[in-house]
């Protein structure tokens, strides 16, 4: 099969000045649209919120925008490149959560809120332990989501420059750090929904575009063309378990090449599917939308979008693995992250590799800003205004806390970023999702569906289901004992077995914020409870500042 030699001379005639060309373009085009959004930020609410001005299917195409993330991109389309089946379940996981997220929270949190997650949380609870948990859980929901988007970056970059040495990576994810921080300091709201809407187009257009050509050279043989490409690789020594069960007769179309165990994979799914409806800055572009009408309009397009982008995954991972061949994907700059670009550029060339890295990057600066933002408002919204100033900041001081936040968040990103280098995107936003579902979406729930939930049970859920996912993180393979592991050493030292937690730590959130209701019984108003059953199911004084 002469593919692989040719997709090996086209990394050859990788054309690094041409790739940092179209490179500088898209930023330019990008910091271009910021600048000019940034003219009417004048409140907290253009700010936090894009001032509600977005329509429906702006809105759903910003979602699109802020959850296409890396992970969507360059992640699965590795994952399913170079681990077949198992890969595909991001793309089904990640699909199936939007309806979770429609069905259950989306219109009823667009009801309750202003800004900010915490402000649904502690509508009819304590203000300030239930403002503090949520905000923390936020800020750790994001970081992990961040930590992702910069090591796609990092890899993505590294490959384009052909950059292969770690101070030249790490060179690189501080670039992209900076550049983040700009777009949010500059831009707020507004700026980054307009990048996410831009981002959107282009990304699902050039995965469009990658499919038709996928199939039109490997038609319905793509499948087949896949399982023998990947009999035919040379496995480096990180991925040798790999290369000895497909030596032993596993196949790319079987479950489990990366999930040995089946409780991972269903930890796994559960994080996916339950994850989204916890996720902060999803959660808060329904806030960006005048009505809950528009808030539901937005979630069916989104939905409608993301669902075609994730179909193409399956065609632009097998057509990776086909046509550039896992062991090629493995051993680039960036690792699985590489794929999607080593299938542009054995497709169309340097230009075609050039543009679509250039649109995986601006995917990255997007759903980033986005993320910060989220943090920013969060951790000045809710922390400094909420718990500190017990509500009597001006909006000039909260935008003040915000800016330093977005710095400081930046600086974290940047380190954590360098620390994960290597790690697949998509499985370091499955552990986000993990917290997010553990920690969020328990107490989201109960808030909205149960009217004896009180503030114990808030705080106990959020704290121990962050507490639970997080420790399990730091026992589990991905810090310890594997060859992609953070801590490097040796094989068999992780003491919890599972790659990710969701399937203990989200019961763990769940019964802890029954318990804490249950043992705290009559604490909490009643009327307030209506209030917020009214307000969440009717929409009615949801313009409203939120009940303090």
């Amino acid at each position: 099969m002469n593919v692989f030699a040719a997709a090996a001379e086209t990394a050859q005639r990788n054309n690094p000045v041409l790739n940092i060309a179209i490179f500088g373009a898209f930023v330019a085009v990008t910091l271009f649209i910021v600048i000019r959004a940034s003219r009417n930020n004048k409140t907290a609410a253009d700010f936090y919120a894009g001032g509600r001005s977005f329509s429906g299917t702006q809105n759903g195409f910003a979602i699109a925008g802020d959850y296409l993330s890396a992970a969507s991109f360059l992640g699965i389309c590795g994952a399913i490149a170079v681990y077949g089946y198992d890969g595909f379940l991001y793309s089904i996981g990640f699909l199936v959560a939007w309806l979770v997220a429609l069905l259950l929270v989306a219109e009823l949190m667009r009801n309750t809120g202003k800004f900010t997650m915490a402000d649904v949380l502690s509508f009819r609870l304590k203000q300030r332990p239930v403002r503090m948990a949520a905000a923390i859980s936020t800020l750790v929901v994001c970081f992990f989501y961040l930590l992702a988007q910069m090591a796609g970056a990092g890899g993505l970059v590294a490959l384009l420059l052909g950059v292969t040495d770690q101070i030249g990576t790490a060179a690189v994810v501080t670039v992209v750090g900076v550049l983040m921080v700009g777009y949010v300091l500059i831009g707020g709201m507004k700026g980054t929904t307009w990048v996410q809407i831009v981002k959107a187009f282009l990304l699902i257009g050039g995965a469009v575009i990658m499919t038709i050509w996928v199939l039109a050279i490997q038609g319905v043989d793509l499948f087949s063309a896949a399982v023998e490409a990947s009999q035919n690789q040379t496995y480096p020594e990180s991925a040798k378990a790999l290369g000895d069960a497909i030596a032993g007769g596993a196949s790319v179309l079987d479950p489990g090449l990366q999930y040995k165990n089946p409780l991972d994979f269903l930890s796994l799914g559960l994080a996916l599917v339950l994850g989204t409806a916890g996720l902060p800055h999803v959660l808060m572009r329904f806030y960006t939308v005048p009505t809950a009408k528009e808030a539901r309009k937005s979630v069916v397009w989104a939905i409608m979008l993301i669902g075609g982008f994730y179909l193409l995954t399956l065609v632009l991972g097998y057509g990776a693995a086909s046509l550039v061949g896992a062991g090629t994907i493995l051993t680039a700059p960036g690792g699985v992250n590489s794929a999607a670009p080593l299938l542009a550029q054995a497709l169309g060339g340097p230009v075609l590799m050039g543009i679509i890295s250039a649109v995986a990057f601006a995917t990255i600066l997007a759903v980033v800003a986005g993320l910060t933002i989220t943090a920013a408002a969060s951790f000045s919204h809710d922390i400094y205004n909420g718990v500190v100033k017990r509500g009597t900041a001006t909006e000039k001081q909260e935008r003040k806390v915000a800016n330093i936040t977005i710095l400081v968040i930046g600086a974290l990103a940047i380190i954590g970023g360098i620390a994960v280098l290597g790690q697949n995107v998509a499985f370091l936003v499955a552990l986000a999702f993990a917290i997010a579902a553990s920690a969020n979406l328990p107490t989201i729930l109960y808030s909205l569906f149960w009217r004896g939930f009180t503030t114990r049970g808030a705080v106990w859920s959020m704290y121990g289901g962050l507490i639970a996912a997080i420790v399990l993180i730091v026992l589990s393979p991905v810090f310890f004992g594997g060859p992609t592991s953070v801590l490097k050493t040796g094989e068999g030292t992780a003491i919890f077995p599972l790659s990710n937690p969701g399937i203990v730590s989200i019961p763990i959130g769940f019964l802890l914020g029954w318990l804490g209701s249950i043992t705290s019984k009559g604490s909490e108003d009643p009327r307030i409870a209506a209030e917020m059953e009214v307000r969440s199911l009717t929409g009615h004084g949801a313009e409203k500042a939120v009940h303090h």
